[in-house]
């Protein structure tokens, strides 16, 4: 089997799980092309966004102005591969639109899939596209599954699913990621302009758990940090940016193969904090499709189409042309995000939102 090949089929399987989730969830989708304002979420998972929802109170601290205090820059799904250009292209494309966006975008983050395969070759493909680049602001990232198929390849560089893993490790693949980010565990946090970031990021593939299939596993250590990081949280009505790779199952449920597997923990973290954003990738779906691509919890749920391969709803890449990803300003009252069409540098008018911030005591 080629390497297009088994992408191809990975893709067919990830689109009947999705079938039903997008069933589920039909009703979570933006619904209009116009601009939503939705309001603070009520504590418990929401049926629908609530376009109409009154303001809430201004969070304690902060002025309500119209400078934005944060501008920054959600990628997700770049799939380098050296051997096929396209990709390389597309994120010029996103990184042409970063440096000359104004405001100035402060902080540039990917969740996951970075490459295609994880290899070396492709590593290298993506440090040429981005040292071409003198002045970009800081990036982060988070792993994919992708990310750790290069135990698929063997030592001619073709895609060989039954010497699998062709001599490698998941370890190995970790190492190459950290090394390459500069980071000693996989999930890591940082903040800019007084904005709490935390990347989290699946920790093993099928070479070390085989059970874990292309879903999001977490380890009780990171769990636990999880925990930790959003309890500096607790009275804060500052917004939290969570960044995942695979997108949650339904409430209620653990995710399988192509989602986050401890989902019902992850939620139950989340329950406390009023102002917590999660943006996954993975789907590749288009903005413009008609799927959710935000849906409302006790936090904020936003799904990211792809740079380097954005689908249509049967997760075939119909329009090559294409390349998207969301943009997200943070005001002291308000979170605004847009998503964004990078082959003409034009918003998305399908992908707009704004979300009020609730105050931390009400």
């Amino acid at each position: 089997m080629n390497r297009r090949s088994f992408i191809k089929m990975l893709l067919s399987m990830l689109a009947a799980g999705t079938a039903a989730f997008y069933g589920v969830f039909k009703w979570f989708g933006p619904g209009s092309e116009q601009h939503q304002t939705v309001g603070p979420p009520t504590g418990e998972p929401s049926a629908s966004p609530s376009p109409s929802a009154s303001p809430s109170p201004e969070p304690k601290g902060e002025a309500n102005d119209t400078e934005p205090k944060l501008s920054f820059m959600i990628l997700s799904d770049l799939h380098i591969n050296s051997g096929i250009s396209e990709p390389s292209d597309k994120l010029r494309k996103a990184l042409d639109d970063v440096q000359s966006f104004e405001p100035k975008i402060e902080t540039l983050l990917i969740t996951g899939d970075v490459t295609d395969a994880g290899t070396d070759a492709d590593y290298r493909e993506y440090n040429k596209v981005m040292k071409s680049y003198k002045n970009l602001p800081p990036v982060h990232a988070n792993m994919g599954n992708h990310d750790y198929y290069t135990i698929w390849i063997d030592k001619d560089g073709q895609w060989n699913k039954d010497a699998m893993p062709n001599g490698k490790t998941d370890e190995q693949t970790r190492q190459t990621f950290m090394k390459q980010f500069g980071i000693d565990k996989v999930y890591h946090d940082f903040t800019v302009n007084g904005y709490h970031f935390i990347m989290l990021s699946q920790e093993t593939y099928v070479q070390e758990k085989p059970e874990v299939g292309e879903g999001a596993w977490y380890s009780d250590e990171q769990m636990n940090w999880f925990r930790e990081q959003l309890a500096k949280h607790k009275d804060d009505s500052k917004p939290v940016f969570v960044m995942i790779h695979q997108p949650l199952p339904a409430i209620g449920q653990d995710g399988g193969s192509h989602r986050l597997i401890r989902a019902k923990e992850f939620r139950e973290i989340l329950k406390p904090y009023k102002n917590v954003f999660v943006f996954s990738g993975h789907q590749h779906q288009d903005f413009r499709n008609g799927n959710p691509h935000y849906v409302e919890e006790t936090f904020h749920w936003f799904m990211n189409a792809s740079v380097g391969r954005t689908l249509n709803r049967s997760y075939q890449q119909e329009k090559k042309a294409t390349s998207q990803g969301l943009f997200v300003q943070v005001h002291g009252d308000k979170v605004v995000l847009r998503g964004r069409e990078f082959m003409d540098g034009s918003f998305i008018k399908e992908a707009d939102w704004t979300v009020k911030l609730k105050s931390a005591k009400v």
